[in-house]
């Protein structure tokens, strides 16, 4: 067990600003705790039962509730199951076993029989969509489709901006806050998206965030991808080099509906219209 957090007390503050924030959930939904191998693992399901099922994983330092902002327009017509990835906050085990092991292909074959899903779309963004193609790519019998939003693993990671990250982690609030205003720029101030970047700030002041390297999709990999594929990039994301991933899908993917928004960074609006279409 790695302990992810700062200390105990900070874990009860993420976690107690987690659960206000699921209060706020616009659609309904239910509350499922799932059994894995690698430990209890937690999931907000929303819409129609009879809708296609959808597994929406979040990045890294994020919770089901990075979904709130675009739940109502994804639930319209998906059954949407938004889990917590193990090793992140929210409230499934702190679990963190290496990225490039099978265990995460694992842990999600445990949630899609707990789900009773023998196949599911995935909606992965950032970190998020590295576990939703490394699923893909060793279990794509169990892989419908894959929508992906600034995943990582496809573009060169940008080291600079950890570094500044690194400076402004001893700077306290103002640093974190500064951190985030990178991260998010160009990103849409509705309120929504408001209430999760306050959560965001006051996870990371007691969350430790992953350091191990995330390992890189090459061009013959991706082509591997059997399935449709939906991803949508943002030129200016500080954190990835999103216009070189966006070629590097369109070559190993001729197919796949493949778009790079110019004005937009890592926080990417506008995609959930496109890829509720894409799904449904």
């Amino acid at each position: 067990m790695t302990a992810i957090y700062r200390s105990a007390a900070g874990a009860a503050a993420v976690r107690d600003r987690y659960d206000a924030l699921l209060a706020r959930w616009p659609v309904p939904s239910e509350r499922r705790t799932l059994g894995t191998r690698l430990g209890e693992t937690f999931a907000v399901v929303s819409g129609p039962e009879t809708a296609p099922p959808v597994v929406a994983l979040q990045g890294s330092g994020g919770t089901a509730a990075h979904w709130l902002p675009d739940i109502a327009t994804l639930a319209g017509r998906l059954r949407v199951y938004a889990v917590d990835a193990p090793g992140e906050p929210g409230r499934t085990v702190e679990a963190r076993p290496p990225l490039a092991s099978p265990a995460y292909a694992e842990w999600l074959d445990d949630v899609l029989d707990e789900l009773e899903l023998p196949r599911a779309a995935f909606l992965g963004t950032s970190l998020g969509g590295w576990w939703a193609l490394d699923h893909a790519l060793r279990r794509p019998e169990r892989v419908g489709a894959l929508a992906l939003v600034n995943p990582s693993g496809i573009g060169r990671r940008r080291t600079a901006p950890l570094l500044k990250f690194a400076a402004y982690s001893l700077l306290g609030g103002w640093g974190r806050r500064r951190s985030l205003a990178m991260v998010a720029k160009g990103s849409p101030a509705d309120p929504a998206r408001r209430a999760v970047g306050e959560f965001t700030l006051a996870t990371f002041e007691h969350f430790k965030p992953r350091l191990e390297a995330i390992p890189e999709f090459g061009v013959e990999r991706l082509h591997e991808l059997v399935m449709p594929v939906q991803a949508h990039f943002g030129a200016r994301d500080v954190l990835i080099d999103q216009r070189a991933a966006a070629a590097k899908l369109r070559e190993a993917l001729p197919d796949a509906d493949v778009r790079l928004a110019e004005d937009a960074g890592h926080f990417l609006p506008g995609w959930a219209e496109s890829v509720v279409e894409f799904l449904a």
